[in-house]
């Protein structure tokens, strides 16, 4: 199932990525707005505004597009 593997392949990507090291960080020392609204964890992927971070990965992001893509319903289905 391939939006599965999508979303091992962000956590994966979010253990190492320097915004979410420094979102951490900053949760750390009580920082009021990125406590609860702007940044959180849910099922091991970080969320900001409540929308999926994803790591600025380049082949990452591409084969999101090109999964949203090639989709029937959100795009064309390949073609």
């Amino acid at each position: 199932m391939e939006g599965v593997d999508i979303l091992e392949k962000i956590r994966k990507l979010e253990a190492r990525d320097e915004v979410i090291k420094a979102v951490e960080e900053i949760k750390k020392v009580g920082v009021k707005m990125l406590r609860n609204k702007e940044w959180r964890e849910e099922d091991g992927l970080m969320l900001k505004e409540g929308k999926m971070y994803v790591p600025k990965d380049e082949a990452l992001r591409v084969e999101i597009i090109r999964l949203h893509h090639d989709m029937p319903m959100g795009g064309h289905g390949g073609q």
